[in-house]
């Protein structure tokens, strides 16, 4: 396969309805609904299978089915060495591991999805790639900044960040197209996430306020159910610093709630671990335990022994 091919960038014909529902589970209103069956093999539209596995991906593994995740990730990365389907893959194959503490090994595939899109500028001839290739670039970035502050390396995690955010403000001001649908909003908004990561690993709860503000304002406007619970349990955690606790409860459990609502049991998961925290009593403890219980039976291995 071409390294470089038009096919690892976009989609040149409409996307079917199968993709939009896909769209909808993995980045709008209904996380909960991954429509099921197999990703169709069509000539001339490899990368709209590409594009489909991972959208499944990214779906499931919000519902922490990750066993299931992986399998779409892994159909990506067989499709070749490099691309911009495969540094996604990658990153969210990255995601997956660090939600369960994974950093270390996390890091490596992240690092594996910012190689596979080196020294593609020159091919990225059209809007949508260029799109492409910085949300990929991007994505790796931010991963890796995680990845680096699950390690307790602040100082790397803020200059990966650093390198993220002036991505996107050379695209921002070089190429108004890319600004148009998407506008790398998810980029924006994974870069604010984990900023306030960061600030709060800092101690810096002001900081971490304003950037947790920042990414819910954007996954509202971005129209992701899932980015918008996330977004909010960063709010939550960024309150935690006050006297007054039940600002920070308050919208833990309204978090808590709305990803069992939508079927997150993940960020379920991290907001009852919120809770737990906060003191909210045995309730929070059973939802954390259940919750845990649940991503183990998708496929999910903890890094270090659970509660």
């Amino acid at each position: 396969m071409s390294i470089l091919s038009n096919s690892e960038f976009e989609i040149d014909t409409a996307p079917p309805a199968a993709a939009l529902s896909l769209h909808a589970a993995a980045f709008g209103r209904s996380p909960e609904s991954v429509p099921v069956g197999a990703v169709p093999t069509r000539d001339g539209c490899a990368a709209q299978g590409l594009e489909e596995r991972w959208l499944r991906a990214v779906a499931l593994g919000g519902q922490g089915r990750y066993s299931a995740a992986r399998t779409q990730l892994a159909e990506v990365r067989r499709s070749g060495s490099r691309g911009v389907w495969v540094s996604l893959a990658e990153s969210t194959e990255a995601s997956l591991l660090r939600q369960l503490g994974w950093h270390r090994v996390a890091a490596v595939h992240d690092g594996r999805a910012l190689a596979a899109v080196a020294g593609m500028d020159s091919v990225a001839r059209t809007a949508g790639q260029r799109a492409r290739l910085v949300a990929a670039r991007c994505d790796a970035l931010t991963g890796l900044a995680a990845d680096a502050l699950g390690r307790g390396r602040l100082a790397q995690a803020r200059r990966l960040l650093e390198r993220c955010a002036d991505l996107l403000v050379v695209s921002r001001s070089g190429d108004d197209e890319l600004q148009g649908e998407g506008g790398l909003l998810r980029q924006r908004i994974r870069l604010s996430w984990v900023t306030a990561e960061t600030a709060l690993a800092s101690g810096d709860f002001e900081t971490a306020r304003v950037f947790a503000t920042r990414g819910a304002a954007d996954s509202e406007r971005f129209g992701s159910v899932r980015h918008q619970v996330k977004s909010d349990l960063l709010r939550a955690a960024a309150l935690t610093d006050g006297a007054d606790r039940a600002p920070a409860l308050g919208l833990a459990a309204d978090v808590c709630d709305r990803a069992a609502a939508h079927g997150l049991i993940p960020l379920r998961w991290a907001a009852s671990m919120l809770l737990v925290g906060l003191g909210a009593g045995v309730d929070a403890e059973r939802v954390r335990n259940e919750c845990a219980t649940a991503v183990e039976h998708g496929g999910g291995r903890f890094a270090t022994i659970r509660p």
